[in-house]
């Protein structure tokens, strides 16, 4: 894949060269389409649904960079007539791949809906191209998204996407579908701009990415026919614009967390719908959202995501399907695309004449109670701190996904490849229990959480008769975790640091590598993790866990306490330290501090006369 190369040239000679990119991902993928077909095959791999289905997602998701290329004045007959020829072959109940009739939850209410995304923004180039027997076979085929229940989360946008596409067309079209579906969609506001993904469920990138992003493009396409609506839409993403501006780095990475990390640069999706939609974010600039988004897309063609072909692969920073989902097909990724929603402003747009900007300055703590997340920063650094969630999901590697104590901008996270030991677990950001067997529980829920600026707290339970409190300091590069351990079983505990990569022997030839009784470290070019036990009993080690356990990099080591515990109750704290810096602050190990008195103990920050934490000790 070619790298990311935009002049400083403003207006029309950016606008082509960003277009010039989003066509280098679509077009490698789109010369796998075989004519006579009604998908495109990009892989092997096996999904949960159908191959038939991965095929028709694998040329469906292409429309949501295609789209808006075309919107934006972009003429690839090279790129939209193969989709066309899909599209007519899909649609024809004659056709031997035609993709048929539909039923309750089928992925494809999820893959339909792009194509009213493309009726609404290149209706010439997609409608226009159909001749009037298949204009009424797409329309009867759409018109399913009506008929079939959809998942009770962000896929109830999915029918309304369709219903706008066939209403832009002068199609017959559901207005019932559109007010029942945005109707549900309201049980899940929580305020400030947060949704849940469903009725009290996770708060993930499904936020911006799916119900911000399809609320905000409703609310471009009938902000005069539905005003109310729109207003209220482009009000919450305002609102949710002030938290989630924390959620990226200063070099454009975003903080990995929950599922659905193969749809990678869609991270940032949100901050394309807000500039499509013509939304304010005050205090923030054009400017300042450019860089954002301009940022974001660099660092990932950076990145070796692609395969020979230029296809973009399933998993997060290099090829890995052990963190891909049970829904992600080789056609998933495209996903990823619906960042490219910028495309469709015109050329005098104000966005493509506005200066690309730094990173705004951002207070070092946000607390996001809505989300029930604390977001800390430290030069350039961002990472979320995380008590958890109350329900869980059946999602591939939940507890990994949602559950961990720290999620990382620059570290990542792991998950497991085995359920035998620390090596094959990978226990990064995490406490792990076992009853003495190798064999590991972690948080999967919380009973209870609580959150604010100087901490969050979280009570789990991954036995009956053992219970756990957490305490954590959310600030970096150095943040406190203390832990109340009651059991009524013998376990084996670990406490986990960042899960920091290793280098090749060729680029980084100087790792330091410090493992003492009470304190572990690694430090490289990629950056330094480190952990120190500060109160308890344990003691330290590196902990090298099996290769592509890690989103970031494939091989990594994690700074570990590990300890033994007897039934009865216990109070171990540990300092953990992760910065992208290859060097090590000589003070790290000495950010914390305790102080032991009568029945109690005090828990205190470098530079803090009074205790951020005091514990009973009876």
């Amino acid at each position: 894949m070619t790298k990311w190369n935009v002049s400083t040239q403003k207006g029309n000679k950016e606008k082509t060269e960003l277009e010039d990119i989003l066509l280098k991902l679509v077009k490698p993928a789109i010369s796998e389409f075989q004519s006579g077909h009604a998908g495109i095959r990009l892989g092997e791999t096996g999904t949960s649904y159908d191959s038939q289905t991965a095929e028709m997602e694998g040329l469906s998701r292409l429309l949501w960079g295609v789209a808006p290329l075309l919107a934006g004045g972009r003429k690839e007959s090279q790129v939209i007539d193969p989709l066309v020829e899909g599209i007519k072959n899909g649609i024809n109940p004659t056709h031997p791949e035609y993709w048929g009739e539909l039923s309750d939850y089928d992925q494809r209410l999820v893959e339909m809906s792009v194509y009213g995304y493309a009726l609404c923004l290149a209706p010439d180039q997609v409608w226009g191209k159909l001749t009037a027997e298949e204009q009424e076979q797409l329309v009867v085929w759409l018109s399913q998204s009506s008929k079939y229940k959809c998942h009770d989360c962000n896929w109830l946008f999915f029918p309304v996407l369709v219903q706008l596409g066939l209403k832009q067309v002068g199609a017959p079209y559901c207005q019932k579908t559109i007010d029942e579906s945005l109707d549900r969609v309201e049980a899940f506001y929580l305020g400030d701009g947060w949704y849940a993904d469903g009725q009290d469920a996770h708060r993930d990138y499904y936020v911006p990415f799916a119900i911000h992003f399809y609320s905000l493009f409703y609310a471009k396409m009938m902000e005069n026919e539905d005003p109310k609506r729109a207003a209220t839409y482009k009000e919450r993403a305002a609102l949710f614009a002030q938290d989630f501006i924390y959620w990226f780095a200063d070099d454009g990475a975003a903080i990995p967390f929950g599922r659905s990390m193969t749809y990678r640069f869609s991270q940032a999706a949100f901050w394309s719908a807000v500039v499509f939609a013509d939304v304010e974010v005050a205090p923030y600039s054009l400017g300042e959202i450019k860089g954002i988004l301009f940022r974001h897309i660099r660092q990932w063609m950076e990145l070796p995501i692609f395969d020979t072909r230029g296809v973009l692969t399933i998993g997060y920073a290099y090829p890995n399907l052990c963190v891909s989902e049970n829904y992600n097909s080789p056609g998933s990724p495209y996903w990823a695309l619906k960042t490219f929603l910028f495309l469709a402003l015109a050329e005098d747009h104000p966005f493509w004449e506005a200066e690309e900007e730094k990173m705004p300055v951002l207070a070092d703590v946000s607390v996001q109670p809505e989300s029930n997340k604390v977001l800390a920063r430290d030069n350039g650094h961002a990472a979320i701190f995380n008590p958890g969630h109350t329900k869980t999901n059946d999602h591939t590697h939940t507890s990994a996904k949602y559950e961990k104590f720290v999620y990382s901008s620059h570290f990542g996270f792991s998950v497991p490849r085995g359920e035998w030991g620390l090596e094959q677990a990978a226990f990064d950001s995490m406490l792990a229990l076992s009853e003495q067997d190798h064999l590991y529980r972690v948080k999967r829920t919380s009973k209870t959480i609580t959150l604010s600026e100087s901490m969050i707290q979280m009570v789990w339970q991954p036995w009956n008769d053992v219970e756990v409190e957490t305490w954590v300091i959310p600030v970096l590069p150095g943040h406190l975790r203390v832990h109340r351990i009651k059991t009524a079983r013998h376990l084996s505990a670990a406490e986990g640091g960042f899960a920091v990569g290793l280098g090749d022997r060729n680029t980084e030839p100087t790792a330091l590598i410090t493992n003492s009784d009470d304190a572990a470290l690694y430090s490289n070019v990629g950056g330094t993790s480190a952990i120190k036990l500060l109160y308890g009993k344990g003691h330290a080690k590196l902990v090298f866990p099996n290769a592509n356990t890690n989103l970031v990099k494939s091989r990594t080591s994690i700074p570990t306490i590990v300890a033994d515990f007897e039934p009865g109750t216990h109070i171990v704290a540990s300092i953990v330290y992760g910065t992208p810096e290859p060097h090590v602050e000589e003070d790290w190990a000495s950010s914390f501090s305790f102080q032991e008195e009568e029945g109690s103990i005090s828990f205190y920050q470098k530079g803090d006369e009074e205790p951020r934490l005091k514990l009973s000790l009876e």
